[in-house]
């Protein structure tokens, strides 16, 4: 289940666009990171929400 409030959801769910203002929101409440946090995993991992998340929990 989402915490994210709106009914905002991304074109591909399978992919993270941090330059869509409103899919970064999503994606950072989503994932419970930062922006910065979020664009720094974007640029270190990939777009892929799978390898996103396993880059943000080894950071933690």
């Amino acid at each position: 289940m989402t915490d994210h409030p709106s009914p905002f959801k991304p074109l591909d769910p399978g992919r993270i666009d941090i330059i869509d203002p409103e899919e970064l929101a999503y994606w950072r409440d989503e994932l419970h990171c930062t922006e910065s946090e979020l664009a720094e995993a974007v640029t270190q991992a990939g777009e892929h929400v799978t390898a996103v998340r396993a880059y943000l929990a080894a950071r933690k």
